[in-house]
C-alpha cells in the first residue's frame, strides 16, 4: 500500500476539490495514460487494486508508470464517540486528483492490450477515466 515515509503534519484539513488538474495532465512517460475525468479522492487502496488489474492482464509484458501518490491523511474519529476531543487519527491516505490528471501511464504493449487493461483498472477506480496516446494528448 502507498503511503508517504514521513509527513510534517500528521492531520490535514479536507480541503476543496475545484477547477482542473493543469500539472500532470501529459503523457511523460510510457504511450497510453488512463485520465481522470471526474475530481475525486483515490485511496492507496483503489491505486493498489488498479495496478494489480493493469499488470495481470498485460502478463509482465510492458511496463506500468503510477503518476498519483497518496500523500493526504484522512481521519476518523471512532463510532459512537461524542462531539469534541479533538481530530480524529488518520486511518487512511488518499491522492487528490482533479479532472485531466493522467493517474497510470503504460508502455511496450500494443494498443488494444493497454486499452483493455485501462478499462480494466477504471472499474477499481471511483471516477469516470478516459483512455488516451500520446500523440493525442493535445487536443
Amino acid at each position: 500500500m502507498l503511503m508517504p515515509k514521513r509527513v510534517k503534519y500528521r492531520r490535514v484539513q479536507r480541503g476543496r476539490m475545484t477547477g482542473k488538474a493543469y500539472r500532470g495532465n501529459t503523457i511523460t512517460y510510457g504511450e497510453y495514460g488512463l485520465v481522470a475525468t471526474e475530481p475525486a479522492w483515490i485511496t492507496s487502496n483503489q491505486i493498489e487494486a488498479a495496478r494489480i488489474a493493469m499488470t495481470r492482464y498485460i502478463k509482465r509484458g510492458g511496463q506500468v508508470w503510477i503518476k498519483i501518490f497518496p500523500d493526504k491523511p484522512i481521519t476518523e474519529k471512532p463510532a459512537e464517540t461524542r462531539m469534541g476531543s479533538g481530530k480524529g487519527t488518520p486511518e487512511y491516505w488518499v491522492a487528490v486528483v482533479k479532472p485531466g490528471r493522467v493517474m497510470f501511464e503504460m508502455g511496450g504493449v500494443d494498443e488494444e492490450d493497454a486499452k483493455e487493461a485501462m478499462r480494466l483498472a477504471s472499474y477499481k477506480l471511483p471516477i469516470k477515466c478516459k483512455f488516451m496516446k500520446k500523440e493525442e494528448e493535445e487536443g
